[in-house]
């Protein structure tokens, strides 16, 4: 069974959905998946591979469901966090253990940072800050390109040119330029235009997501325990790079869990990954001790 529920906080009528009892019978923390800009519904394939436990998924302000009322379009993982830290106050939800993915989990290193004891166990899956690479400069520029591409030329045209930049290994050099933007097509996608300029992803109303600079001396003090993670099949990519850079700043080594960025989601979603192999891997992770569980298969 999964209920759904509404919460009306400063600018926003916040939807989540809990799956189990709310507080867990058995003492369990409940178990939150978060992501950026996806909302609840991708979640659906992981959260049923955690039959045991009360899991909670919700939509970020102003995605989905969650209908703002602040006059904003613009979408910010402090705000964010703030929305997370008022959910989790609710009486039997926290403290929580939580998955987070790519813009989830920029959100989720900001909570633990201004909330530490909102979180037992963070695993932050894939999360892409430009202003942790070392080719800063030029990532930035690619996220331009795609922008520019969405604007030029819609929604697919956007999506192909963001796929290319989110799948090219390694840093982002002249040859990534001097490339030219896929087709829609090449990734089985209409080149359609529908008009429409609002897109969370490629529109530039995240731009405060990939810019945010997580608060690592907080994140070193939190009593959190906190694994940076990313996906086997991402190696070199930008978001496994943003993610090794942030271990490495956290004295860790990323661990691994199957699949690429988007590992979890089921075999209705375009580019399915891996669930029930995601779902073992993110189990022995919750449940291991300290910061590096690669040993775990």
């Amino acid at each position: 069974m999964i209920a759904s529920h509404t919460l009306g906080i400063r600018g926003v009528d916040l939807v989540y959905d809990v799956r189990g009892p709310l507080p867990p019978r058995d003492g369990a923390p409940p178990l939150l998946m978060i992501g950026q800009p996806m909302d609840a519904s991708g979640f659906g394939a992981l959260a049923a591979h955690f039959p045991d436990r009360t899991v909670v998924t919700y939509d970020p302000r102003g995605i989905g469901r969650s209908t703002r009322s602040d006059g904003r379009a613009d979408h910010h993982p402090l705000v964010q966090a703030e929305d997370l830290h008022q959910l989790i106050a609710e009486p039997g939800s926290g403290p929580v253990e939580m998955f987070a993915s790519s813009g989830g989990a920029v959100t989720a290193l900001a909570l633990v940072a201004a909330n530490p004891a909102d979180v037992r166990v963070l695993v932050a899956h894939e999360p892409p800050i430009l202003g942790l690479l070392p080719d800063r400069e030029a990532a930035e520029r690619a996220m331009g390109r795609v922008l520019a591409a969405y604007q030029a030329g819609g929604p697919g045209t956007g999506m192909a040119a963001f796929i290319a930049m989110t799948s090219w290994p390694g840093e982002f050099t002249e040859e990534y330029f001097d490339r030219p933007l896929p087709e829609p097509s090449q990734y089985g996608m209409s080149a359609e235009d529908s008009g429409g300029r609002d897109d969370p992803l490629l529109s530039g109303r995240s731009a405060a997501v990939t810019a945010c600079r997580p608060d690592l001396a907080a994140l070193e003090a939190s009593p959190t325990r906190i694994v940076i993670a990313m996906g086997e099949e991402s190696a070199g990519t930008l978001a496994a790079r943003s993610a090794a850079v942030i271990a490495g700043r956290l004295h860790q080594q990323p661990a691994v869990f199957p699949s690429h960025h988007g590992g979890f989601v089921g075999g209705d979603h375009p580019f399915a990954g891996q669930p029930e192999a995601f779902a073992r891997r993110l189990r022995a992770v919750l449940s291991a001790h300290g910061p590096n569980p690669q040993e775990l298969g």
